[in-house]
């Protein structure tokens, strides 16, 4: 003999909320990752920015060792940059 359960308004209630819950933090999680990504992409802009800048900035002095070694400081940050944005998409995606 098979048993029904009947669900009584308290237990629907419930579970209509819960639902609510989830979906509200689906929503925030998927936000969340959009705002990470945004956060991400202009960071990885405002290095680059910065780092060309610096660049050009050291180009103007006309002295070679101060523009290889600009260059050389610029690319390292770039990389690093890089690195650390592509570690921190991995994360939020």
């Amino acid at each position: 003999m098979a048993t029904q359960t009947k669900s009584s308004p308290v237990t629907e209630s419930i579970d209509a909320a819960t639902e609510r819950v989830v979906e509200l933090n689906d929503k925030a999680v998927a936000n969340g990752k959009k705002a990470g990504a945004a956060i991400l992409d202009t960071y990885e802009k405002a290095v680059v920015s910065f780092t060309e800048s610096y660049e050009k900035a050291a180009g103007t002095t006309k002295v070679e060792w101060v523009v290889s070694a600009a260059a050389a400081q610029a690319d390292f940050t770039r990389d690093v940059a890089k690195a650390y944005t592509s570690a921190a998409r991995d994360l939020v995606s």
